[in-house]
Parts: C-alpha cells; structure tokens; sequence
C-alpha cells in the first residue's frame, strides 16, 4: 500500500502540488492532467527525487520521506526525460543499472537483462550505444531499465510519448503483465493509454485531485449530459467561450463540438454516447454536477 497523505510543494510562488491525498494498492493506477498540472512534481516526489513542503508519503507503513531508500529499493522509475551515458551499449547500461539495484549474480543480471530486451523489442539494438537511439529506441530502453531487478512499485511520467502505435501497444501489454503485483503509477496526458489500461484513475489540474475513480465511474457521472455538434470554424469560437464547452475537434473543413449540459442545447445538437475523454474535460474544469 501507497498512502500520500496531504502533501504540498512549492517552487517560489508556483503551488505545484496544493494537498494531494491518494492511496493506491497493487494495480494500474492512471494519472491523467494536462501539461503543467503537477504530475511530474508529484512523480518526482514519490520517486524521493525531492521532499513536499509538507505531508506525509509511506510505503506499507514506513514513511519514506524519512527513510528514501525504503522507497528506492523497491522502485521503477521512468521519468519524463532522462539520460545516458554516451559511450555504453544498451545492453552494458542495463547490467551497470542492475548492479546498482542489487542484482549481484550475473547470470541472473543476464537472463533478465535479455528478457526485457526482447520485451521491448530491442534486442537486436543491444549492443549499439544508446545516445545514437531514436527517441521511440531511447523511451524502450527506459522502460527496461524501469522494470529492472522486478520493482514492487513502479512509476513512468508520460511512458508512450515518442512511441509508433506498435511500440504503444506493446509497452501497454507489457505493464498490464506487471500490474498484478506492482503498484503502477502511469502519469499522462494520453487519455487513451489511461482508458485502455486501468481499472482506477485520476484527474489532476493545477496540483490538485479534482475528481478520482475507475474511469466508468468518473463517465457515468456525466451520462446522458454530452451533447455534439459539427459546426463552422466561427460558430465553434462562440461555443468555446460558453461555460459548458468540453472540446472540439477538426473534421472534413468543419469543427465537432462537444458541451455539457442536462437537456438538449438548441437545434442540431446530438446527444452523444460519453468517453473517458469527455468525463476528463468534465472533471477538469469543474462543470460535474454544476447542472450546466
């Protein structure tokens, strides 16, 4: 069990996490919010890179702000950005970062490394160095060296940026065989690697949790709500300034809008089956429950 329990953190006059409270089991945990929202300073925070302001965050009873390595033993942690050493092959890099996480046997190092190698379809790449990756190859090899030494809780920020569809589906499998015993902590602004992969969620807007649940929970909240309409370029400039505008999107010279509202807005609206897309829009801007 993860408990973070009212935790803040500031950076001069920014409040970038303003008494977050989550607790989280074993599983497949979604963090969703838009650039800016606080996800990868509360990521940062979990991964005992840097103290909150105030809270407290234990890991099965143990407060691991005070103790970091209680946290550090047993994590996986694929940041947003992250570097490499430029000189090393993928596959020297994964052994120098077992050794680091305590895998000490090298043929148990060997076995493993090689397993996640195949996993993320890298094998083939082992031996070239990898600053001279693509950035899809770069985001692979993180996401093995995450999943080195089988952490028992692993954290990725924004895990399938950079990937083609392919590569996306198999990171995705991939942490759904981990999820059973790991607490995985997935932060993204991709509502579908969220609405594909887990059971229990979360939306994140200017460092605080506006609304949390499994993601059929958070859109039955809004059933029956959602209305659609295709529109021109300027009429579309009109819906977005009301109060109840979800989104839009382009299509064939034209604008599909998206609002929230409890009866029909007007002519040529259709009400709409919800997606996760539009229950996170909802949440994200206040207008659940707002009776717009």
């Amino acid at each position: 069990m993860l408990s973070i329990q009212n935790i803040s953190k500031s950076f001069g006059d920014v409040h970038a996490l303003k008494n977050v409270s989550l607790d989280l089991k074993p599983g497949l945990f979604g963090l969703l919010g838009p650039n800016g929202a606080g996800k990868s300073t509360l990521m940062r925070t979990l991964a005992t890179l840097q103290k909150p302001d105030s809270g407290e965050i234990k890991l099965n009873g143990v407060d691991i702000i005070a103790n970091p390595m209680s946290m550090r033993s047993v994590l996986g942690y694929l940041p947003q950005d992250f570097g490499v050493y430029p000189k090393m092959s993928a596959k020297a890099l994964l052994d120098h970062i077992a050794v680091l996480k305590g895998v000490t046997n090298k043929a148990a190092r060997e076995s493993q490394i090689r397993s996640l190698l195949e996993h993320v379809n890298l094998l083939t790449h082992s031996s070239a160095n990898v600053a001279t990756y693509s950035g899809g190859m770069r985001q692979r090899f993180g996401v093995a060296q995450a999943l080195l030494g089988d952490p028992k809780v692993l954290i990725v920020d924004e895990p399938t940026a950079g990937l083609d569809p392919t590569e996306r589906q198999r990171f995705l499998d991939l942490l759904s065989e981990q999820a059973e015993t790991k607490v995985i902590i997935l932060s993204t602004h991709i509502i579908e690697d969220v609405r594909d992969l887990c059971t229990d969620m979360a939306v994140m807007g200017a460092g605080e949790i506006v609304a949390r649940g499994a993601p059929e929970t958070l859109i039955a909240k809004i059933e029956g709500q959602v209305w659609r309409k295709r529109v021109s370029k300027d009429e579309a400039l009109v819906v977005k300034a009301q109060g109840n505008f979800l989104s839009s999107r382009h299509l064939s010279g034209g604008v599909i809008v998206s609002v929230l509202d409890t009866a029909s807005p007007g002519a040529g609206w259709d009400q709409a089956d919800v997606m996760l897309e539009d229950a996170y829009h909802a949440h994200l801007h206040g207008l659940v429950g707002r009776g717009a």
